[in-house]
């Protein structure tokens, strides 16, 4: 396979692009963009970016192996075989895609891209590594058919980088390009919520597919977007695992095998909208509403901006770095993202996470320096933290929340 370094330079692309349709959207006045809804976007698509640096390989080479063993064709390089791969995958995508609005074990990890209650290129990220997954899994009939790993590699890379450019509302309809392609207006009447527009416009780059298959719909009035029932929470984890939770409990009532897989497999309007309600006071029980102190906005985007950095030098630096170095990294880059989901949502433990970072730091530090002077470090930071904890918990918050501690 080619070098990954490459695929690092994918991170502040996409930065330059969502700051340049930031930039245009407040020059025209347009409220396009709310910080936590950014925020949250941005952290569901930094944890799909970190994960791929440890599923690139196992898809490449679970391509490989399907092609070896079990392949119709051998499918050679051709100008001609370029097309016909582009084509089927669109095509492979757009069931996959399908599939996943109309099956709840698909929509478990789908759900997540739906959830922002806006539209712009933020809202491209999320995306999440269930989601990869399963759609590599779709991807496999590629190499079953003929098509080598190599080729399927190489097409997906350049095939995922469109659907980027249709997360926007800056640009109205395309004219005739409007007859074939998925365009942003196309797009934003996939990610609504009004009913005249539910389960509609799946395809990935060529709306031909929706058109042949009845799932085609333009856009006539405004959108409204994110879940029919909004999630109305940022938390990083919240956003992942409330859907997967709710089949949980909606197969934990219902006996009988066949009918905990009719759940599982059936639409996801059959699942019962009180059992989020139930989970949510559950998980996410109400506490006072702080006002975010002047502090609060700027740790949060020098908390998101680490984590890009640390994102983009892991990539980058992958093919070299030890695997307690990549561990470390990618630990301390989720348990950041969890975090910040924790601050936006003003948990009572984000401290506890903070506590958590500094302990993973120190013992980065202790497996590359194990002197005496680090140790003692390590083992004073510990007693004071322990000693110190709710002081410095009382601070902490009184620096992000006004009056968090009265």
């Amino acid at each position: 396979m080619t070098h990954p370094a490459y695929l690092a330079f994918a991170v502040p692309l996409f930065l330059f692009f969502m700051g340049l349709e930031f930039v245009y959207a407040r020059k025209k006045g347009k409220h396009f963009f709310r910080f936590a809804e950014s925020i949250a976007n941005i952290n569901v698509g930094i944890a799909e970016r970190l994960m791929d640096i440890f599923t690139m390989l196992p898809f490449f080479y679970f391509f490989e192996y399907i092609h070896a063993n079990f392949s119709l064709f051998d499918i050679k390089a051709t100008p001609f075989s370029w097309v016909l791969l582009f084509l089927a995958t669109d095509l492979v995508w757009y069931w996959y895609h399908r599939l996943a609005h109309e099956v709840n074990i698909f929509w478990a990890a789908h759900i997540v891209h739906h959830q922002s209650e806006d539209f712009n290129y933020t809202t491209s990220a999320r995306i999440t590594v269930f989601q990869a997954a399963i759609r590599c899994l779709f991807w496999g009939v590629l190499p079953f058919i003929g098509f080598p790993a190599p080729m399927i590699s190489v097409l997906l890379l350049i095939h995922g980088l469109y659907p980027f450019f249709i997360h926007t509302q800056t640009i109205g309809k395309l004219g005739w390009l409007e007859y074939f392609l998925v365009t942003p207006s196309h797009h934003r009447v996939h990610h609504s919520s009004n009913p005249q527009y539910l389960d509609k416009n799946y395809g990935d780059v060529l709306i031909i597919w929706d058109k042949l298959f009845g799932t085609f719909t333009e856009e006539n009035e405004q959108p409204v977007y994110g879940l029919t029932k909004p999630l109305k929470s940022h938390s990083f984890l919240w956003q992942h695992f409330h859907y997967p939770l709710e089949l949980w409990v909606a197969m934990k009532k219902t006996s009988g095998i066949r009918n905990k897989l009719a759940i599982l497999f059936g639409r996801p309007d059959t699942v019962n909208p009180s059992i989020r309600v139930r989970l949510e006071k559950y998980f996410l029980r109400n506490q006072p509403r702080l006002q975010p102190s002047a502090i609060h906005r700027k740790y949060i985007n020098l908390q998101t901006a680490v984590s890009l950095i640390l994102l983009f030098l892991a990539i980058f630096y992958y093919p070299e770095l030890t695997r307690t170095q990549v561990a470390f990294t990618s630990l301390f880059i989720f348990v950041s993202l969890v975090n910040t989901g924790a601050i936006l949502e003003q948990r009572s433990w984000i401290l506890y996470l903070e506590y958590f970072r500094l302990i993973i730091l120190l013992c980065w530090v202790w497996l590359y320096y194990p002197t005496i002077i680090v140790s003692v470090s390590i083992t004073c930071i510990s007693v004071i933290g322990l000693l110190f904890f709710r002081p410095m918990e009382k601070r902490y918050k009184s620096l992000l929340y006004q009056h968090a501690g009265d």
